[in-house]
């Protein structure tokens, strides 16, 4: 019983640590990633004497997301743990759901860099064509981080 009860509560908070930890280490990969492509674009348009394109802050900005995701989830899995009894029962169940959390944010939100780099580059030559198709090719890839957060809530035990 004494390690259960020691036991219990690291596995809790280390979940959801590594829930927000993980996640936002996946925004900071995507912000990343489109924001030296918008830092190129912005030197080129420069260089070429037409206005900064304010939409690439949109699109380097989106990655920000999924840390919020992980942060709900995150909050979820503390409140859980106010319950001794709730959380002696499903102290593994909420290490697994923090890291499957904050593993599919870092993805989603690191992917979500990627086509955004990608499609700076692309309107940079196209005279900012595009942009609308854009937001849907990060809009899909948003959507699976939406999906693990909501499907990853619903493994988290509720109190009777």
């Amino acid at each position: 019983m004494i390690e259960t009860v020691t036991t219990a509560p690291f596995m809790g908070q280390l979940g959801a640590g590594l829930a927000l930890g993980i996640a936002a280490i996946g925004s900071s990969l995507g912000i990343g990633a489109a924001g030296r492509a918008a830092a190129g674009a912005w030197s080129k348009e420069a260089r070429a004497g037409v206005g900064l394109r304010f939409t690439y802050i949109i699109l380097l900005g989106m990655t920000i997301s999924q840390t919020l995701y992980a942060m709900i989830v995150m909050n979820k899995i503390n409140e859980t743990m106010k319950n001794p009894e709730l959380l002696a029962q499903s102290a593994g169940v909420l290490l697994a759901v923090g890291i499957a959390t904050g593993i599919a944010e870092l993805f989603s939100a690191w992917m979500q860099g990627q086509i955004g780099a990608a499609g700076i580059r692309g309107m940079s030559e196209s005279e900012g064509k595009g942009f609308a198709f854009l937001l849907i090719a990060m809009g899909v890839v948003e959507t699976v981080g939406i999906f693990a957060m909501v499907f990853l809530l619903g493994l988290i035990p509720k109190a009777a």
